[in-house]
């Protein structure tokens, strides 16, 4: 019973590592892409980052669900 136990945890242990890590690249991913193809022009850019930067997780897939579509639709890029 005591190696199931310690399997189970480990295994537990380690798919909340990886989606921790999955997340943190996702974030990371948001901010560059915000970053480098966002207009200049405006607040859009300063408007997302702070989104991104204060919902961490959630703020970088509201970007990439809501406002990638829409820049690329508007600047092509």
């Amino acid at each position: 019973m005591s190696a199931a136990v310690g399997l189970f945890t480990m295994l537990f242990f380690g798919a909340i590592l990886l989606i921790v890590i999955g997340g943190t690249v996702l974030w990371i991913m948001a901010l560059v892409d915000c970053i480098q193809k966002e207009s200049a022009t405006g607040n859009d850019r300063i408007v997302w980052l702070l989104i991104i930067l204060f919902l961490h997780l959630l703020g970088a897939i509201l970007y990439f669900l809501i406002r990638r579509p829409q820049r690329i639709r508007e600047l092509g890029h």
